[in-house]
């Protein structure tokens, strides 16, 4: 039984800060990522906006609340993994695509290999059109304007050769081994 499961659900908690009690505490990863989010944020607005007034008090609070609430939570998708980071991964391969792992990565992968961003976005195609009108939405998912690249080689071609051997055919291989030069039964 695999136990990495039930120590990924035990998080410390925080159950006070500055003299105050939290009652049942806060987890300290979404406290964390509260601090980062709410000091990130803040401050970009603060060097943009300046100071907030009652106006901006909603835009300065809750954008990082809804972040830090919805992203603190666990993944569905994936169980190691906040849903914030679910997020972060996913725009990442929307903006910059999957470079694909070729024998082990021993071999970089070409440009042309890449999955395109078309087809990335091609989900996304009537929302872009609905937004910024056919013509940019075409060109933000890769339409007309990128180049067609060819694929890198031509197709292989497998040719396959089925082979049943018996057990009388067995025999006669782990004999023919002990017989062969250099070795020892």
């Amino acid at each position: 039984m695999t136990y990495t499961s039930y120590f990924n659900r035990l998080e410390p908690k925080q159950h006070e800060i500055f003299g105050v009690d939290l009652g049942q505490g806060v987890s300290r990863r979404t406290l964390l990522l509260g601090v980062l989010v709410f000091t990130s944020w803040d401050g970009l607005l603060f060097l943009s906006i300046g100071f907030p007034s009652v106006q901006w008090l909603t835009l300065y609070l809750l954008p990082p609340v809804i972040v830090t609430v919805l992203g603190a939570q666990p993944s569905k998708s994936c169980d190691r993994r906040a849903v914030l980071a679910t997020w972060v991964i996913g725009a990442h391969y929307q903006v910059h695509g999957h470079r694909p792992v070729i024998c082990g990565g021993r071999v970089v992968a070409h440009r042309s290999e890449w999955i395109a961003r078309s087809a990335r976005w091609e989900r996304h195609a009537p929302t872009l059109t609905r937004a910024f009108g056919s013509r940019l939405a075409g060109r933000l998912a890769g339409g007309a304007d990128t180049e067609a690249v060819p694929p890198a080689g031509p197709a292989v071609e497998l040719a396959h050769t089925v082979r049943l051997y018996g057990p009388d055919h067995m025999v006669k291989i782990a004999a023919g081994r002990g017989r062969r030069k250099g070795r020892s039964t």
